[in-house]
C-alpha cells in the first residue's frame, strides 16, 4: 500500500492541513510500443482530497491508448487476434491539450503523434486525425477546441493555421492558409470557440494578441498588445471561454488574465514564484461550476484552485507517476460535470478527477 501526501491551503492563506488517505484500485498499463501489455493487478493508491466545507476532489482515472477504449471486443475480433496475431492499438506520445465535446468524447491533440485523439469511451470507438498530405499539413498540433456543432479546431504552432475536422472525422478546412502554403499567424496557441455570438478566439504568443475572427476566419477585432500592463500580454499561450470570461494564460508575466469577451480587463491571478500560490510555468487553464480557476503550474506539476479573488484555495499532484501525480503537466479542462481533465505530458496519459462542490439550494446559486 501506498500513501500519498495530499495538501491543500485555506482561502485566506493562513493555515495549510497534510492529508493522508489510502484506497485500492486495479489497474493495468499499456507499453510504449503502441501494443497491449497486461500486468498483474495490484493496489495502488486513489487519491482524495477533503476540502473546506464538505468539498471533495477524488481521483477517478488515467488512459493512454485506443486500447482503453474498446474493452469489449466480439468473439471474432478475438478469433482473428489468435489467426493474425493482437492489433497493434495507437497510444499517446506527448499529450498537449484536451476537451470534452457534447457526445462527452474526449479530444486531446498530441504534438508526438503529428495528430489528435478521438475517445469515445460510451460507444467503444476511437478515431485518429491528421492531415499529412498537400500543401496545408498539420505540422505541430497545439491546442484543441470544439464548437456547438461538435466540430474540432486545433492551432498549428508551426505551419501558423488552424484546422479544422467535422465531428464525424471528415476533414473540413484550415484557417489562415495564405498562398504559397505559408500561415497567417506567428504561433498560434490557444484557441476557443463562441458559436453562439460566432466568433473564434485564438492567441498568437509572438504577436502578444488574441485575435478575435468570424467563423470564416476573418479578423474582426486583435486584443492586447505585448507589456506588463492590464491586458497586455507577454507570450500569451492558452485560452478558456467560459459565460462571459475571457481566461487567457500570460506565461511570461507569469499570471492568468481573465478579461470580458469584448476583452475589457476583470482581474487577474498569480506573479512569478515558485511557491504555491505562484507561477513559474503556468500551463491549462479552466473554471469548475462554482467559478474556481484551476491552472496547470507545469514547474511544481500540479495543479492550483484560486477564487475570483486571486487568493488559493488548494492544490493537488506532485511530480511522480502514480495517479494523481504528473511529468510536465499541460492542458486542462473541466467538463459540464466538473470531471477535470489534465494532460500529463511526459506520462503520456490523460488523468481525471471529479469535483464535488456544495450542494445548490433550490433557488440555484452557490451558499
Amino acid at each position: 500500500m501506498v500513501q500519498l501526501l495530499l495538501r491543500s491551503a485555506s482561502c485566506g492563506l493562513r493555515s495549510r492541513r497534510l492529508l493522508w488517505v489510502s484506497a485500492i484500485l486495479v489497474c493495468t498499463t499499456v507499453g510504449v510500443t503502441g501494443k497491449t501489455k497486461p500486468r498483474t493487478p495490484r493496489d495502488v493508491t486513489v487519491p482524495q482530497w477533503q476540502l473546506e466545507g464538505g468539498r471533495k476532489l477524488l481521483y477517478e482515472r488515467s488512459f493512454s491508448s485506443e486500447r482503453e477504449v474498446k474493452i469489449k471486443r466480439s468473439f471474432w475480433n478475438k478469433l482473428v487476434d489468435i489467426v493474425a496475431g493482437q492489433p497493434e492499438f495507437r497510444y499517446m506520445v506527448r499529450p498537449y491539450s484536451v476537451v470534452t465535446d457534447s457526445k462527452d468524447r474526449v479530444i486531446v491533440s498530441d504534438p508526438g503523434t503529428l495528430g489528435v485523439h478521438v475517445f469515445d469511451f460510451a460507444q467503444q470507438k476511437y478515431k485518429f486525425l491528421s492531415r499529412r498530405e498537400g500543401k496545408d499539413e498539420l505540422l505541430a498540433p497545439q491546442c484543441v477546441a470544439v464548437d456547438q456543432q461538435d466540430n474540432i479546431y486545433v492551432t498549428d504552432s508551426e505551419s501558423g493555421k488552424i484546422f479544422v475536422w467535422e465531428a464525424s472525422g471528415k476533414f473540413s478546412r484550415v484557417i489562415g492558409s495564405l498562398k504559397g502554403g505559408e500561415g497567417y499567424f506567428k504561433r498560434p496557441t490557444g484557441i476557443a470557440v463562441d458559436s453562439d455570438a460566432q466568433r473564434i478566439f485564438v492567441t498568437d504568443t509572438l504577436r502578444n494578441k488574441i485575435y478575435v475572427m468570424d467563423m470564416q476566419g476573418s479578423v474582426l477585432q486583435t486584443i492586447g498588445k505585448n507589456g506588463t500592463g492590464n491586458g497586455e500580454f507577454n507570450f500569451p499561450t492558452e485560452l478558456r471561454l467560459q459565460g462571459q470570461d475571457l481566461l487567457v494564460v500570460d506565461a511570461m508575466n507569469f499570471r492568468v488574465q481573465i478579461l470580458d469577451r469584448s476583452g475589457t480587463f476583470k482581474y487577474a491571478i498569480g506573479h512569478l514564484g515558485d511557491s504555491h500560490g505562484d507561477f513559474f510555468r503556468p500551463k491549462g487553464v479552466a473554471l469548475d461550476s462554482e467559478g474556481h480557476v484551476y491552472v496547470v503550474e507545469g514547474l511544481n506539476a500540479d495543479v492550483q484552485v484560486f477564487d475570483n479573488q486571486g487568493r488559493l484555495l488548494y492544490y493537488f499532484g506532485q511530480s511522480g507517476a502514480g495517479p494523481g501525480q504528473f511529468q510536465l503537466p499541460a492542458g486542462l479542462f473541466i467538463d459540464h460535470n466538473d470531471r477535470i481533465f489534465v494532460a500529463d505530458s511526459y506520462n503520456r496519459r490523460i488523468q481525471v478527477f471529479r469535483y464535488f462542490g456544495l450542494p445548490k439550494p433550490a433557488g440555484g446559486g452557490v451558499p
